[in-house]
């Protein structure tokens, strides 16, 4: 049986939905050998290789109530709207509130693999689960560094920004690390066309010290769109299955609004079992 991929986009507070669906991978038993994730999707990834069912669910719909989580207070006092130290460190850490289980990360057979952006390059960097601590998840934050609504984010003496606007569905690293057949849980509709950022004045004054994220991001619409392109060419020959939501839940990146992520959650939940059958049918005997 060849090697069975999982890629799990970011989008902020749209990943409610590949929540639900990793949440069904757990309670069916579903399994991959190799794993990677952007930003958000880096974090559900997380938890799913921890076994940890619903922890990604209390980030969206309990956590995300704290004013560390996500807030203008958080911008006056740090610079930054998401509080990435709180995600990651208070609440995730073992001491804290909702701690992330990391013995059963590394003791998971699954590869895991989290996509950053090198703020001097604008190119993707893949950290690995080797590159992860106990208590220590600073390449999990660097995944999740949103440019302006986040500081970069250091590590190992360089300065990372989040990897969604150098490598958004990273499949095609999956591929390269030698998976035969990839699952890809994008966070937007099929219908989605990512247009041209706008406020490129805005990004571009505060981004100033870092010119190759200013052209990434100036790039990354045409960068999706063609990595979109290719996703469904893959999908038509068989080697990705894809889910994507089904209906058009309107949240953006940084919803604090807890009914619509349960929504999102719960859309994820029926979607899988809309497609159950024929996910197990691509997965093949690996996960019967």
């Amino acid at each position: 049986m060849g090697k069975i991929g999982l890629v799990v986009e970011g989008g902020g507070m749209k990943c409610a939905y590949s929540a639900g669906i990793l949440d069904c991978f757990l309670e069916n038993n579903i399994s991959f050998d190799y794993s990677i994730g952007v930003s958000a999707g880096s974090a559900n990834i997380s938890s799913f290789l921890a076994n940890q069912k619903e922890r990604n669910l209390r980030f969206y719909t309990q956590h995300v109530k704290d004013s560390e989580y996500i807030s203008v207070q958080n911008f006056l006092l740090h610079g930054e709207i998401f509080g990435l130290d709180y995600i990651y460190g208070k609440l995730s850490n073992s001491t804290g509130k909702d701690p992330l289980d990391f013995q059963a990360i590394i003791d998971n057979p699954c590869e895991f693999e989290m996509v950053a952006t090198d703020s001097k390059t604008g190119k993707a960097v893949y950290f690995n689960k080797g590159d992860l601590r106990q208590d220590n998840y600073t390449p999990i934050m660097a995944s999740s560094a949103l440019p302006v609504f986040c500081n970069p984010v250091s590590f190992l003496g360089c300065e990372y920004f989040d990897g969604g606007i150098s490598d958004a569905i990273p499949f095609q690293r999956a591929l390269k690390q030698g998976c035969e057949k990839v699952v890809v849980l994008l966070s937007k509709p099929r219908s989605f066309v990512r247009k041209p950022e706008a406020h490129k004045s805005v990004y571009s004054k505060v981004l100033r010290n870092y010119p190759k994220i200013i052209k990434a991001i100036d790039r990354r619409y045409i960068m999706y769109r063609n990595q979109i392109a290719k996703l469904k060419r893959l999908e038509a020959e068989g080697k990705l299955f894809v889910f994507a939501p089904s209906k058009n839940i309107k949240l953006n990146t940084i919803a604090m609004d807890p009914v619509g992520e349960q929504s999102l959650y719960d859309l994820g939940l029926d979607d899988y079992k809309s497609r159950e059958e024929k996910l197990l049918k691509f997965l093949g005997s690996k996960n019967k």
